[in-house]
């Protein structure tokens, strides 16, 4: 006969296949008997006149689909969770080589401008130093007038 956790664990699919069986036994009759295998099968001997041994093989087959049916889903949400796992890794490498990439090429524009920059200053130094005045000037004056203001 099988253990108060087994009829426990399984009460809601054995009480539907109870149901479905034997269609006399009301939710409460059943309700009165939860937990307790014997009980269960005195409720439904009495309700129905069936031998003691077809209803105990009957609720323990019931018990073992159950039990077999929660190990099947639960090894397909194992399986269902290592694939998305898996998904989110690959999109995680994906971002990071993306990432990587567009700090490579950020990096490789940087230094282009900086060569650039410093091939212009050697080749031009005095329109280099003149540019250099005239912005540092402007930005002089831009800062003196937005302070003069708010004074």
């Amino acid at each position: 006969m099988m253990t108060r956790q087994e009829l426990e664990g399984h009460w809601n699919e054995i009480r539907g296949r109870l149901r479905e069986r034997w269609g006399q036994l009301t939710d409460d009759e059943l309700n009165e008997a939860y937990g307790d295998a014997e009980q269960l099968v005195g409720v439904i001997q009495q309700k129905t006149g069936q031998s003691r041994s077809e209803i105990e093989n009957f609720i323990e087959e019931s018990v073992a689909e159950s039990s077999s049916q929660y190990e099947q889903t639960k090894r397909k949400a194992s399986k269902l969770a290592g694939q998305v796992q898996d998904r989110a890794r690959e999109y995680a490498n994906q971002a990071s080589e993306s990432f990587n990439q567009q700090y490579e090429q950020a990096s490789h524009a940087m230094q282009d401008g900086y060569q650039q920059m410093e091939d212009t200053v050697r080749q031009r130094p005095f329109e280099s130093v003149l540019t250099t005045f005239g912005v540092g000037l402007v930005a002089g004056v831009i800062v003196g007038l937005t302070c003069g203001r708010r004074s």
